[in-house]
């Protein structure tokens, strides 16, 4: 089941959370879905990408949050030279649509995207969708 997130990835940039590419499939689990993301990383804007994240601003985590976002974390990793950030985040509401829409109407969210998004390289299926994040098919859980 493919899910279409219709904001960027927040650097979440879920977040983007800046135009979030297709997300892979999510699994539910119990009520909550659980979704991975990959997108590039550019080598001259990794120390600025890892101190926002240091210190994220509070009106973005708050909005995360009331969009029903939890267990959301980032890694960075080098593969060839090339540095890559891969999302893991879960959705506990009931709209993901609704929320993702909330989350892209809240300005402090969009200008948090505005530093994130330019630190980044999208995958070409995700460029070509105008987005940042592309989604990752879940492969194996367990609890």
């Amino acid at each position: 089941m493919m899910k279409q997130l219709l904001i960027p990835m927040l650097g979440l940039s879920v977040l983007t959370v800046a135009g979030c590419g297709t997300l892979g499939s999510a699994q539910p689990s119990a009520q909550v879905q659980r979704y991975g993301t990959i997108t590039g990383l550019k080598s001259e804007k990794t120390a600025y990408y890892k101190d926002l994240h240091a210190k994220p601003w509070p009106g973005v985590i708050k909005r995360l949050k009331e969009c029903n976002f939890r267990n959301y974390s980032i890694y960075l990793k080098e593969i060839d030279g090339k540095l890559f950030l891969f999302s893991y985040f879960e959705y506990a509401g009931k709209d993901f649509k609704a929320d993702c829409e909330k989350m892209a109407a809240d300005p402090e969210t969009r200008r948090w995207w505005q530093e994130t998004d330019p630190c980044q390289i999208p995958f070409p299926a995700a460029a070509a969708k105008k987005k940042i994040w592309d989604g990752m098919d879940e492969v194996f859980h367990i609890e």
